[in-house]
């Protein structure tokens, strides 16, 4: 039976201190969470002090002071410890700026609104609110009547009473805009939008078609309809493209999820011909060390409180963290548009491909480095604000030995699909074949996963 031993084995093991750990997180953060990190450690740090970067009327961030390189990182340590203030505003400029932003109106905001400028009694108007709160998102009535009464119900209230109020506040809600709206069927929300088509022999057939042939109108077999109904083709495919235009789900425009919003980390610029990555001041607030504090205490009162000795050296490898990690997102920035430069000439059939590793043997960094530098930043670019993610890739091989990056092809099935004829559109099948005409050895299963990515239908809804 063999003895329990222990061993003492010498071994080399990778331990972060805490200055390279904060340096690691700050560098993994977004735009948005650096700055509620810059807040919050000037809050807990006496020694930190926190401004935000000057913005002018055009959102950009003031000019460098005079005689400062904004690509070097000593002068953007030396701009950290600077005050910056803006032109003194009116009364009416300093309000807050959200308060100047749109509200997203939702759907039943928007009807709710309405019914509050009609003429209602108590009942009439409990009845029209309890249907616009039982809507969903579409802007659909999925639940029956029945349902809704039964919480809207009285005791001793007649059943036939109650139906009839009930259908008579859901047909108030459906003449409500937006039209279509509190639909109980797709059928009937195309029905509702008939008032819409000013041609009335269009408006006849657009509605004989939505009251009981949309299934042959999906399948887009439109001798059939033309059969069924007695009506001439050319008929038939002008009344299908009228349906086209209706809104089947009227509520999606009132969606109430707020729209995201992007800062930009890194603005892209051609000067003299070549194109240079420029950091976005306004996006990182400035966080300088507050010399006053941090030079009385050190004559004062630092032997005697350790743990305040600890804060004032945590505040000054904070400032060189946060230098350091401008410095690597420009550096890795400005990489990125030397490598992708064709790109930025020509557009996305330029794109080149592009891994971490190039990047990061260009910087001088672990590619590790570049993965945490990339992510959630962006770059705006003449085309368009793009995450820095969006420019790696790897190639697609072609017949002549180079590669091409996937968003190139993207593009190209764009061009591909935009030219084709709307009564014969492409199947993904023959755009790969059209590809390999090209030179891209590329799957059919793999157009579709290009094709979705974009949000191109598929050939069937695409066929005119």
């Amino acid at each position: 039976m063999s003895a329990l031993a222990q061993h003492i084995r010498p071994a080399q093991v990778a331990v972060f201190s805490p200055r390279l750990q904060h340096a690691v997180r700050l560098l993994h953060l977004s735009s948005l969470d650096y700055a509620q990190a810059m807040q919050e450690a000037a809050e807990d740090n006496p020694f930190l002090d926190l401004e935000d970067a000057a913005v002018d009327a055009t959102g950009a961030a003031e000019a460098p002071e005079p005689g400062l390189d904004p690509n070097d990182s000593r002068d953007f340590v030396d701009r950290l410890g600077t005050s910056t203030r803006g032109a003194a505003l009116s009364h009416d400029e300093s309000t807050d700026a959200l308060q100047r932003l749109p509200v997203a109106v939702s759907l039943r905001q928007h009807l709710h609104a309405q019914l509050g400028v009609l003429r209602l009694g108590e009942r009439e108007r409990m009845f029209a609110a309890a249907v616009v709160e039982s809507l969903d998102d579409d802007g659909y009535l999925r639940i029956s009547l029945e349902d809704i009464g039964a919480v809207v119900r009285e005791d001793g209230e007649d059943d036939a009473a109650l139906d009839a109020d009930l259908l008579g506040a859901l047909r108030r809600v459906q003449s409500l805009d937006p039209p279509g709206v509190g639909a109980r069927s797709v059928s009937e929300c195309l029905l509702l939008q008939l008032p819409c088509i000013a041609d009335p022999v269009l408006r006849d057939t657009v509605r004989r078609i939505a009251a009981g042939h949309l299934e042959w109108l999906a399948a887009h077999n439109h001798k059939r309809i033309a059969d069924a109904l007695g009506e001439p083709l050319v008929r038939i495919r002008a009344a299908a493209e009228c349906i086209r235009r209706l809104d089947a789900r009227p509520g999606w425009k009132y969606d109430a999820t707020p729209t995201p919003f992007v800062t930009p980390d890194v603005f892209v610029r051609k000067r003299r011909g070549v194109w240079t990555a420029v950091l976005n001041e306004a996006a990182m607030p400035r966080l300088h060390l507050n010399q006053d504090y941090a030079r009385l205490f050190e004559r004062q009162a630092q032997a005697r409180n350790p743990e305040m000795a600890g804060c004032l050296e945590r505040a000054r490898w904070t400032v060189q963290n946060i230098a350091q990690r401008a410095a690597t997102i420009r550096d890795v920035a400005q990489a990125i548009v030397a490598k992708q430069k064709l790109f930025l000439e020509h557009g996305a059939l330029a794109m080149k491909p592009l891994t971490l590793r190039m990047i990061a043997d260009e910087v001088g960094v672990h590619p590790s480095t570049v993965s945490r530098t990339v992510h959630h930043k962006y770059m705006a670019t003449p085309t368009g604000v793009f995450e820095l993610k969006h420019f790696f890739s790897r190639g697609v091989e072609h017949q002549s030995g180079r590669a091409t990056a996937p968003t190139a092809i993207k593009e190209l099935l764009r061009e591909l699909i935009s030219a084709e004829q709307g009564s014969a559109p492409l199947s993904d099948a023959t755009l790969a074949r059209m590809l390999g005409d090209q030179g891209f050895n590329v799957a059919r299963r793999t157009v579709t996963k290009y094709r979705q990515a974009m949000n191109i239908e598929p050939v069937d809804w695409r066929r005119r």
